[in-house]
């Protein structure tokens, strides 16, 4: 038998919760709805994330670019989702909502913040 304990992050409330497996079996103990209970099965089988990182943009203004997953990924997933990214390159002008990556574990990379082309210094 396996114990964890977890703080519940799906509400205002932050029930402590105390999740117990043994033969496959997952019983929550300490939820107050049946979110809670949920996060917690989730968060014992499969932890998911979303996941933000920046990209840098040539040409750009901002030089970088904050993108992020539309939805979770599972944990194990995010080293290579990071290391796919540190190939990426965006040229200016880049826009928030831009897809960088499609469907990456059923969720895509957005940009969340747009990058103008930099002003050349003769146009001063």
């Amino acid at each position: 038998m396996k114990y964890q304990e977890l703080t519940c992050i799906v509400c205002p409330r932050s029930c402590l919760l105390r999740v117990v497996m043994s033969n496959e079996k997952i019983v929550v103990e300490g939820a107050n709805c049946q979110r809670g209970v949920e996060y917690a099965e989730e968060e014992v089988s499969n932890p998911k994330r979303i996941v933000f990182t920046v990209i840098p943009v040539e040409g750009g203004d901002p030089p970088v670019v904050s993108v992020k997953t539309t939805k979770p990924i599972p944990k194990l997933a995010i080293r290579e989702l990071v290391t796919r990214l540190l190939n990426v390159k965006l040229k200016a002008p880049v826009l928030e909502g831009q897809i960088v990556l499609k469907n990456f574990h059923g969720a895509d990379v957005v940009v969340t913040r747009r990058s103008l082309p930099t002003r050349s210094r003769h146009n001063s």
